[in-house]
């Protein structure tokens, strides 16, 4: 048998991994959302040591800037690493378009055989769990309003739409004093805003807060929610009101809280992974 030869080559590739790899699939983050993407890393690390856990960056902004790999980068690793089953874990708190994209490239990748694991709020009843956790900071005086600021969408066919539209609903009728709005899309600021005003101008409303339901607190938070030119925060100052955000302080420096700091939204994660690694036990 020649060394060089079909047979040859065959008998000296390693034996493949029977064991599935792990990829966390995220936007990735700036400098300053480092320190949320660091606690993340650690808890998910913590929670699935048996696993080789591999990082795809789904923003070209910041693969670019960081020099981070994207998803088809790791999934290419991941099939050269000997691997021939991989689960595929997003940390999208909606399944709208990137998630879509995310699904396309997994699903579809030679060579491999891959589970993706759903999003923070695939389901209502995530839904529901994660507004519970949420709800500590809600305002609860007396003419103190909470408004949900949801990323949203500017595609009108994305079907992420209906979740927007029906976590709008859904608070409405658990909460007395809580709202819910979209940086883009629907339902959109505007509309919100002008619900907010003819309900302040029946009770007036003394103080608004702000709570985002993104995984980091990046720049939408920073600039669309509070910054100092045609912002939320001006939109209701204008109105009279007192505006504020949840913050934290992680090391020597103050965040805005996104879901990312809240430690239990990160076990609703490893939660989504433990069920797609438990399916994946049949494939």
């Amino acid at each position: 048998m020649h060394q060089h030869g079909y047979i040859g080559r065959k008998m000296r590739l390693p034996k493949l991994k029977d064991h599935p790899a792990i990829i966390i699939a995220t936007f990735g983050s700036s400098t300053k959302g480092q320190a949320a993407m660091d606690d993340v890393e650690a808890q998910i690390a913590e929670t699935f040591a048996d696993h080789q856990i591999y990082w795809a960056y789904t923003s070209e902004i910041i693969r670019r800037k960081r020099g981070l790999p994207s998803l088809l980068e790791t999934l290419a690793k991941v099939e050269s690493d000997g691997y021939r089953k991989a689960v595929v874990q997003p940390l999208h708190v909606f399944p709208g378009t990137e998630y879509q994209q995310v699904q396309e490239s997994s699903l579809y990748f030679p060579g491999l055989r891959v589970v993706l694991g759903e999003t923070l709020c695939h389901r209502w009843n995530f839904i529901e769990s994660v507004l519970e956790e949420v709800s500590p900071d809600f305002l609860t005086g007396e003419n103190q309003i909470n408004l949900l600021a949801l990323h949203g969408t500017p595609l009108a066919a994305d079907p992420v739409n209906t979740i927007y539209m029906g976590i709008s609903q859904l608070v409405s009728g658990m909460y007395d004093n809580v709202y819910a709005a979209t940086v883009e899309g629907v339902p959109n600021i505007q509309s919100v805003a002008n619900q907010i005003k003819k309900n302040h101008a029946r009770t007036p409303f003394t103080r608004i807060r702000l709570i985002p339901m993104m995984f980091l607190a990046g720049m939408h938070v920073e600039a669309d929610l509070m910054g100092d030119k045609e912002s939320w925060r001006t939109i209701f100052e204008d109105m009279g009101m007192a505006v504020d955000c949840p913050t934290i302080t992680c090391g020597a420096q103050e965040y805005f809280k996104g879901l990312a700091f809240r430690k239990t939204c990160i076990q609703f994660f490893c939660q989504r992974l433990k069920r797609a690694l438990d399916l994946m036990k049949h494939y």
